[in-house]
C-alpha cells in the first residue's frame, strides 16, 4: 500500500486553503536531515512527552475508576461506599452514569480550549480541578451528593484523553501515533491494576481517624493529581514551534509539515465544524469507537465486582482485579507497536476485538461455578478489549488533516464513544445476575466487540476501494487513505 495520505475531502480542502500559512511561520522548507537525526529527535520528544502524559492519564483513570473499588471496599463489615451513602444498586449505577453524561458533554469545548490556552496550562487546570473534586468525594454522605460530585468530576476529566490524543498530533507523524497513544492509554490499564493494589492497602485503614477506608481512598488518590498539576504547568512542552530550538526545531517542523497539526493554524471556523460534522466516513469511526468503549467502561467500573462474583471476597477481590489489567497493559503496547510498524491499524483492531469477544463469550457460556476458567477468560477479554482501542484511534487521526478538524473529530469520537458509549457499560453487569456469572454483561460486550471487528474490516475495505479509484482517476501522487 502506498505510504501517502488520504484523499482531499471537504475537511482537507479547508486545511489546504485556510491552514497553508507555513511560509509566514518560518517553517524551514529547505532543511535536510538524516534518519539518525530524526530518530534522535523523536527519542528526545518521547522522553519529554510520554512519561509525563502517561502519568497524567494514570492519575486521571485512578481518580475516575476508584469508585468501583470504593463500592465494595470493606463490604463484609458494611463500611463500603454503597452502604454508607444509603444507595441501592440502581441508584449507585446512576451515580456512575452521571459522570459519563458530563464526560460526553464537555469533550468538544475542552479540546477547543486546549489549543487556545496551550496544552500545559489547560491540562494542569483540569488536573488540579479533578484532584480537588476526587478529594471531595471522600466527604459525601448521600446518593444526591455523590451524583452531583460525580457530574463535576466528569466535566473536569472530559477534556484530558481527547486532549492528549490531539496533543500528540502536534508532535508525531501518523505512523508514530498508535504506539504512543497505547503507552498513554495503557497507563489507564496500569491504573486499574494499581487501583486494586492501592485499594487493598487502604482497605486496612478502615476507621482510622474515624473515617471509612473508602473515604481515605478518595482523599489519598486525589492529592497526587493536585500536586502533579504544578509540575505539568511548568514541564509539559506545548508545541514544537515554541518548545524546541535550533536544529531540533527545524527538523521537527519540516518532518511534520504535511501530517502534523500546527499551533499557528487558525482556530476552528464554522466551515471546519460543518465539514467535519457532515463527513459520513468520520461517523463510521465514531460508531466503531462507541462499540469498543462499552466493554472498556464496564471493565473499568466492574472488574472488582466481577472478581467478587468469582468467589474472591472483600479485599482479595480488589487484589484479583490486578492481573487482567496487567496483561492488558503488555498486550496494548505490543499490539500498537506492531500496528505502527506494519501500517495496518484496522486489521490489528479487528483481530484484538475478536480476541476480546471470544473471552467474553467463553465467560458467558461456562458454568457459573467454573470460577478459575471464567477468571482466565476475564483476562483474555480484558486484553482484547483494551488493546483494540489505540490502533482504532490511530486509524482516525491518520485520516484527518486540518488542525481544527483533527481536534473536533477526536473530541467527537471520544464524546460519542467515551461518553455515550460508556453509558451502557454502567448497566449491563446486573447485581441480580451475580450467582449466574453476569451473562448479560458478557454477551453485550461480546456483541459490541464483534460489531467493532466486522465494522473495522468493512471500513478498511472501503478505504482500499476508494484508494484504487483515486489512483485510477488522479495517478500515483494523490493522497490515499491510510489503513
Amino acid at each position: 500500500m502506498a505510504t501517502l495520505s488520504s484523499p482531499e475531502t471537504d475537511v482537507e480542502k479547508l486545511a489546504r486553503l485556510g491552514d497553508s500559512s507555513d511560509a509566514n511561520n518560518e517553517i524551514p522548507l529547505g532543511i535536510a536531515y538524516t534518519e539518525e537525526e530524526e530518530r534522535a529527535l523523536v527519542r528526545k520528544q518521547d522522553f519529554r512527552i510520554l512519561p509525563l502524559s502517561a502519568g497524567i492519564y494514570f492519575l486521571c483513570y485512578l481518580d475516575r475508576a476508584n469508585i468501583g473499588n470504593a463500592r465494595i471496599l470493606n463490604s463484609s463489615t458494611n463500611n463500603d461506599m454503597q452502604t454508607e451513602i444509603h444507595a441501592t444498586a440502581h441508584q449507585f449505577n446512576i451515580a456512575l452514569m452521571i459522570f459519563l453524561i458530563a464526560y460526553g458533554l464537555f469533550e468538544v469545548p475542552s479540546n477547543i480550549l486546549l489549543k487556545k490556552l496551550r496544552p500545559s496550562r489547560w491540562i494542569a487546570i483540569l488536573m488540579f480541578t479533578w484532584g480537588a473534586i476526587t478529594i471531595g468525594l471522600g466527604g459525601v454522605s448521600s446518593f444526591a451528593a455523590t451524583t452531583g460530585v460525580r457530574f463535576l468530576l466528569g466535566a473536569a476529566e472530559a477534556g484530558l484523553f481527547p486532549g492528549l490524543v490531539y496533543y500528540l498530533t502536534f508532535w508525531y507523524r501518523s505512523s508514530e501515533r498508535s504506539v504512543r497513544m497505547a503507552f498513554i492509554l495503557a497507563s489507564a490499564t496500569l491504573g486499574g491494576a494499581f487501583g486494586g493494589v492501592i485499594a487493598f492497602g487502604i482497605g486496612h485503614m478502615n476507621r482510622v481517624g474515624g473515617l471509612s477506608a473508602w473515604r481515605w481512598l478518595f482523599i489519598l488518590e486525589g492529592i497526587p493529581s493536585c500536586l502533579a498539576a504544578f509540575a505539568v504547568w511548568f514541564l509539559l512542552p506545548n508545541y514544537p514551534e515554541t518548545s524546541l530550538t535550533g536544529r531540533d526545531r527545524d527538523i521537527a517542523l519540516v518532518r511534520l509539515r504535511v501530517e502534523g497539526s500546527k499551533s499557528h493554524h487558525r482556530s476552528m471556523t464554522r466551515a471546519d465544524a460543518v465539514a467535519t460534522l457532515c463527513d459520513p466516513r468520520l461517523w463510521c469511526h465514531y460508531a466503531l469507537y462507541f462499540a469498543v468503549c462499552v466493554p472498556f467502561s464496564s471493565l473499568s467500573l466492574f472488574t472488582p465486582t466481577i472478581t467478587a462474583g468469582l468467589g474472591y471476597r472483600d479485599l482479595n477481590a480488589q487484589l484479583m482485579s490486578v492481573p487482567p489489567y496487567a496483561v492488558g497493559y503488555v498486550v496494548q503496547i505490543v499490539v500498537s507497536w506492531s500496528a505502527d510498524r506494519t501500517n495496518e491499524r484496522a486489521l490489528h483492531t479487528a483481530v484484538l476485538a475478536l480476541v476480546g469477544a471470544a473471552g467474553f463469550m467463553a465467560s458467558a457460556l461456562l458454568p457459573a461455578d467454573a470460577n478459575e476458567a471464567r477468571y482466565g477468560c476475564l483476562i483474555v477479554a480484558a486484553a482484547g478489549a483494551f488493546s483494540c482501542i489505540p490502533p482504532l484511534l490511530g486509524l482516525l487521526t491518520s485520516n484527518v488533516y486540518s488542525t481544527a478538524s483533527v481536534g473536533l473529530a477526536i473530541a467527537l469520537n471520544v464524546s460519542i464513544g467515551g461518553g455515550l458509549g460508556m453509558i451502557p457499560g454502567v448497566w449491563i453487569y446486573k447485581a441480580e445476575e451475580r450467582e449466574r456469572g453476569y451473562p448479560t454483561g458478557h454477551w453485550v460486550n461480546a456483541g459490541m466487540l464483534l460489531f467493532a471487528a466486522a465494522g473495522t474490516v468493512a471500513l478498511r475495505l472501503w478505504y482500499i476501494r476508494s484508494n484504487r479509484k483515486l489512483v485510477r482517476a488522479e495517478g500515483e501522487g494523490v493522497r490515499l487513505f491510510k489503513l
